[in-house]
């Protein structure tokens, strides 16, 4: 029997009719009027011509517009392509001609920095644009008159594309990742079951929507029917008082953001009790972090690594104390090797690079054959990330094989500087990268953000974490203090830009 979701809404609405199934701000839906919205909105596509298979985009901050056109798109058997509100105008324009979208979800600001491209590009037209918020009635005309009847369900198979999600960068090559019905499915089924999520679960997400990690609790929850209350943006102060108020069960946070909840004199036990799960993920989490978020709530933490091509690990609740500084072990199904460059297999302690595959893998790179091969190898993805396991199969991250800095022959790890640093008690943040060096080739620099009021120049905080690393060749040959780290809207700090901005002040 094929596993398609085109239906999911409605069978929630069916048999959970009468319970809240999402929450934004203070609109609160039960099943049975978010599926209306659905219905409504489906409706109002299939009119305008849309159906299977033709490529819907999103670029919007969250709202209950845009849950409800993902599953509206969804229901119809068109691909969602979630992307980022933040895109410049070029960029927007060049993963929408990538995908070959045919109808984009847009803010007024982006539609006004669009314009009508159709001299560019036929496909890009000011008539393939929907306005969505700030007072704008594009999206309001658009299913003023649509009927909240169930739209003409077309027949899918789980091989059907469910979405492209593109990868963090916008520049060069895009890489749009391709999901199936299947594999969405598996990320509600497999992933309830690993975050022990049932029905009753409450679901909190205070982050943008539009990469994947946001699947991975948003998934599970819209799976089950179980409620999915979804915040404007991060917002510290409001997500403890909402998981207070709504008694909420289940989050998902990237560092950055766990960083600020440590900082909350209201994260207490008392406010965050009805918690069962506070899964990080993103990047990788110290672990001074991850005890610190243990004390408070213990027993609920998890950590999640993953790449959106469909490969993770998972540390258990459980395992946490058990297995320090681990990123945990693939769930059941999934298989995992640490390879060298010639793909042989390498012994437990040993690093090399982190292949792995499952029932969530990914069938490739949009449009991009050639990228597919290179990264999607004989079922397995090979993903750029190193690492090593030990004897019980536990993985533990070493960084990314394009961070890894080679200095006089000798391979340094940006993470075991990083966690270093970390240690020391006025610094909050930190990010270490390679630059050029005429005399050993390359040597590490870090970018470091300090905790508020603190007054400690770069040359000490230098001297300080040299006399701290393991051997020679990690000393740091230069700290800049910066004012915040640059990240994505998957809470990665990007160490591109911050190596960027370091040469360009060195000119």
């Amino acid at each position: 029997m094929p596993t398609t979701l085109e239906k999911l809404i409605a069978r929630h609405a069916r048999y959970r009719a009468d319970e809240i199934a999402v929450i934004f701000g203070d609109q609160r839906l039960t099943w049975a009027r978010f599926n209306a919205s659905v219905n409504r909105l489906a409706n109002a596509l299939q009119a305008r011509g849309i159906g299977k298979g033709d490529k819907l985009a999103t670029a919007l901050p969250n709202s209950m517009e845009l849950l409800v056109i993902y599953w509206a798109t969804i229901s119809i058997g068109a691909v969602l392509v979630p992307l980022s509100p933040l895109l410049k105008a070029t960029g927007l324009i060049n993963l929408l001609d990538n995908a070959e979208v045919c109808l984009a979800f847009l803010t007024p600001e982006l539609t006004a920095a669009l314009g009508d491209r159709g001299a560019e590009n036929p496909s890009i037209t000011s008539d393939n644009y929907i306005i969505v918020g700030g007072g704008a009635t594009d999206y309001a005309d658009l299913i003023a008159a649509s009927p909240d009847t169930p739209p003409d369900y077309p027949q899918l198979q789980q091989e059907d594309l469910f979405n492209i999600v593109y990868s963090s960068g916008t520049t060069g090559i895009p890489k749009g990742i391709m999901h199936s019905h299947l594999v969405r499915a598996n990320y509600g089924s497999h992933f309830a079951a690993s975050f022990r999520m049932t029905p009753e679960s409450v679901v909190l997400h205070t982050g943008s929507i539009v990469f994947n990690g946001a699947f991975v609790t948003l998934m599970p929850c819209f799976f089950l029917g179980a409620c999915y209350i979804l915040h404007p943006h991060f917002d510290v102060a409001a997500l403890i008082e909402t998981v207070a108020r709504e008694r909420v069960t289940h989050i998902m946070m990237v560092p950055s953001q766990i960083v600020a909840l440590l900082q909350s004199p209201a994260f207490n036990s008392h406010n965050m009790q009805s918690m069962e799960m506070l899964l990080t993920i993103g990047a990788p989490l110290q672990q001074q972090f991850k005890e610190a978020v243990n004390a408070v709530i213990p027993g609920r933490f998890y950590e999640l690594y993953g790449l959106t091509e469909g490969f993770v690990t998972i540390l258990d609740r459980n395992d946490f104390e058990q297995q320090p500084g681990s990123v945990g072990c693939p769930p059941p199904g999934y298989d995992i090797r640490i390879v060298d460059d010639r793909g042989e297999d390498l012994a437990p302690g040993q690093i090399g690079e982190i292949v792995g595959r499952g029932p969530i893998l990914s069938s490739g790179y949009y449009r991009q054959p050639e990228l597919t091969r290179e990264a999607f190898r004989d079922g397995w993805l090979f993903s750029g990330d190193l690492g090593y396991l030990d004897e019980g199969g536990f993985l533990y991250l070493a960084g990314r094989k394009k961070e890894l800095i080679i200095t006089g022959g000798v391979n340094v790890y940006p993470q075991d500087i990083e966690a270093v640093t970390l240690t020391h008690p006025d610094v909050l943040e930190a990010a270490v990268f390679g630059v050029e060096s005429e005399k050993w080739g390359e040597t590490p620099v870090a970018a470091i953000v300090l905790k508020p009021d603190v007054a400690l120049t770069a040359v000490e905080l230098q001297s300080w974490i040299n006399n701290r690393v393991e051997a020679r060749f990690q000393k740091l040959s230069e700290v800049v203090i910066v004012e915040q780290m640059p990240c994505n809207v998957a809470g990665k700090t990007l160490k591109h830009e911050l190596k960027e901005n370091y040469l360009a002040n060195k000119k």
